[in-house]
């Protein structure tokens, strides 16, 4: 590989390890999250006690789930796929269609997201926008950020699908498909 085909490679393995570590973090929301509601069933039905603030706190982190692991999701290649003909193709079909999905349908819709939520996370912030409900959480607006956050994170992510795919079909990089080591580099 030449020097630029390198430096993307490095860049590709950087937006990884970045989308990783970010999806690692936010794995640990899910543990708060199973705590907050063994926590809320334990007060209503022990001790008839409910609390707003925490039935929210449960709303807000599992959206922050959602919104912070998508891009660990796609970098995981864990997201829902409709699998009829994709897992029988060669490696090389298969990058065509990553590279194809990424620029035809996750970046368009990215773009959607973050062009349609912006003016209603930005009137969020105006408003100091809260929860609706009375006693309930400060701070609706940091929750609603997230929305225009998630796009940014999922097309940085895309980028480094790109990257790799673009590098396995054009400068025999390594294949971005393989499970274990006893795979072939390459598949016809």
């Amino acid at each position: 590989m030449n020097s630029l085909q390198v430096r993307l490679a490095s860049l590709a393995r950087m937006i990884e390890k970045m989308s990783y570590w970010s999806g690692r973090l936010v794995s640990w929301l899910t543990l708060l999250l199973v705590l907050l509601v063994f926590i809320v069933v334990v007060l209503r039905y022990l001790f008839e006690i409910g609390s707003i603030p925490l039935q929210e706190s449960i709303t807000y982190l599992h959206g922050m789930i959602f919104l912070l692991g998508a891009a660990y999701t796609l970098q995981q290649d864990e997201h829902v796929r409709v699998d009829v003909f994709y897992s029988s193709m060669t490696h090389k079909n298969r990058a065509w269609v990553d590279l194809g999905g990424t620029l035809f349908l996750l970046f368009p819709v990215c773009l959607y997201i973050f062009t349609m939520s912006l003016d209603y996370v930005l009137l969020s912030w105006r408003i100091n926008e809260s929860s609706g409900e009375a006693g309930g959480l400060p701070g609706l607006y940091l929750l609603k950020s997230l929305i225009i956050i998630m796009p940014i994170m999922m097309m940085v992510q895309g980028t480094a699908n790109i990257l790799r795919s673009l590098l396995f079909l054009f400068a025999k990089g390594k294949s971005p498909y393989l499970k274990n080591k006893n795979e072939a580099t390459f598949n016809d």
